[in-house]
């Protein structure tokens, strides 16, 4: 096995629980090349990553189609002796079939899954398979995490377990958070890329004015998140509270999160960065449930969601624009004291 290609070009979250599979690809075969596709913005998790050998990075935002046939261009002419795709859709079924490897590994449900060479079962539990209302959520079936779904493309290359998630920020990645780190503190990170995964920022501002005054806050989130974080900052009384939003990329913020007494974060991206560093984490859902698959791995782990008996809930595998219903009592009726009650216990 000379060089293999995983592709993963979804969310940041995704490409972050993609990285289960990075680590048991080398550890099955620590000779080969191991590159991975991802789109444009997640290529920086994997700055200075010890075991990835190239990058390929698809810009999905500017002349997207022409970009895709450039980037299979570039993978025919690598000849790959495996291409693993993670993903279920289209576009990275072409990729796959017109990439010219050897071995073409991904799952049933991607649409040209009968023209790979191996094709395997993709496998939700009963309550991701319902997808809403109370069968959802009463559910007794949980399903697999999303690393094991993931790891089942592997079974013909390694017969090792699961790996854990694994991120690599660097030394100056330490350095650039190391002025935030003298003290004490607690991450939050309120956004999401789904408005129904976010819980509302009164619930956030609460939260804050009741955490202990001996924890220093920082507020986290993406460029385009620093309205939101803004808003929560202004409308909190307490102090010691920073909004660092934009002022991070990736493995900076892994590098802060994985020093935090806590990290509050919603189903969302931040979660698999406290996973990939094994820091401890809150993970509050809304719309979404555990039980789909994608909740926190760190060893330090809480799960916070509505105590309220909602039929509505989950109202889909994954968030919306907007509550369908429009209420979103899923997010509005979770408790400050639903929230604290981890720090408690750390």
């Amino acid at each position: 096995m000379h060089r293999i290609l995983v592709i993963q070009t979804a969310f940041i979250g995704d490409v972050v629980l993609a990285t289960a599979l990075l680590q048991n690809l080398h550890a099955a075969y620590p000779s080969a090349k191991i590159d991975i596709l991802v789109r444009q913005g997640a290529d920086e998790l994997f700055a200075d990553h010890p075991y990835i050998n190239e990058v390929h990075v698809w810009n999905k935002k500017k002349n997207k189609y022409q970009h895709l046939f450039q980037i299979i261009q570039t993978i025919r002419r690598i000849k790959y002796d495996v291409v693993i795709n993670v993903q279920r859709y289209l576009a990275t079924g072409i990729i796959t079939v017109l990439s010219g490897a050897k071995k073409t590994i991904g799952f049933d449900k991607n649409p040209l899954s009968f023209l790979f060479s191996e094709v395997v079962a993709h496998q939700f539990g009963a309550a991701a398979e319902a997808a809403g209302g109370a069968a959802a959520q009463n559910s007794n079936s949980s399903s697999l995490h999303e690393t094991s779904r993931n790891h089942a493309l592997l079974a013909s290359l390694t017969t090792a377990p699961v790996a854990k998630l694994a991120l690599y920020p660097s030394a100056a990645n330490f350095a650039a958070v190391q002025k935030w780190q003298g003290v004490p503190y607690i991450c939050m990170s309120p956004g999401s890329v789904w408005e129904t995964k976010k819980m509302p920022a009164k619930n956030w501002i609460d939260l804050i004015n009741a955490v202990p005054t001996n924890y220093t806050i920082y507020l986290m989130g993406a460029p385009n998140e620093t309205a939101l974080c803004a808003e929560i900052l202004s409308g909190s009384s307490r102090g010691g509270v920073f909004n660092i939003a934009g002022q991070l990329n990736l493995l900076e913020a892994a590098a802060l999160i994985k020093g935090a007494r806590l990290n509050y974060v919603n189903d969302s991206a931040p979660m698999h960065l406290a996973s990939a560093t094994n820091a401890p984490v809150a993970a509050i859902y809304c719309s979404t449930i555990p039980a789909f698959g994608y909740g926190p791995l760190s060893d330090t782990q809480f799960v916070v969601e509505t105590l309220e008996h909602l039929p509505c809930k989950p109202c889909g595998l994954h968030g919306k624009e907007v509550c369908p219903l429009g209420h979103f009592n899923c997010g509005h009726t979770i408790t400050t004291a639903q929230l604290l009650a981890p720090l408690s216990l750390i």
